[in-house]
């Protein structure tokens, strides 16, 4: 578990003590004639403001580490994806997504993501379902498609497609 969700879970649980400790406080005060109603109510309102900071800042960073969560583990995927990518120059996409355990798509939004970036130089079959490592200067000098020889040509920053059998390189 990491630190923003632990302290958002102390504060949550300090927040709910002090709610507690304090009603039941003002409860016994209460009922022993040593507190009238007004005197509890006031004493409940000015309870409530350190409880709702208490609980509403344990809520957001609770929150806040599921985000990072999140992130840390899309960023590893990524790494893992460019790790396996350039050791092997060439990975089917359904085995990819065997070995970082995601679905087919997510392997489609990983490369996406890391072409983004700007780290991932290389190119997709997405019909065939192979991702290709291979040096961003060499593929500058790509005017066919490596996969068909069609024609290629460039369809958005640093994204060269083939329309003939729809191969995507990324220059980096």
């Amino acid at each position: 578990m990491n630190r923003g969700r632990l302290s958002g879970i102390i504060l949550m649980v300090i927040g709910f003590g002090v709610a507690a400790l304090s009603g039941l406080w003002l409860a016994v005060q209460a009922r022993g004639d040593n507190l009238s109603a007004g005197g509890a109510l006031l004493g409940a309102l000015i309870v409530f403001v350190p409880v709702a900071l208490l609980l509403g800042f344990g809520i957001y960073l609770y929150t806040q580490g599921g985000q990072e969560i999140e992130e840390e583990s899309t960023m590893r995927m990524q790494r893992d994806l460019l790790d396996i990518l350039k050791s092997r120059g060439q990975v089917r996409t359904e085995e990819m997504a065997i070995e970082l355990g995601v679905p087919m798509n997510m392997v489609q939004d990983l490369v996406h993501q890391l072409v983004g970036l700007q780290v991932f130089s290389g190119y997709v079959n997405w019909k065939e379902g192979m991702l290709y490592s291979e040096d961003a200067s060499k593929l500058r000098e790509l005017d066919r498609c490596k996969h068909c020889g069609g024609e290629i040509e460039l369809v958005g920053k640093g994204v060269v497609l083939c329309p003939f059998c729809g191969t995507e390189y990324f220059l980096t």
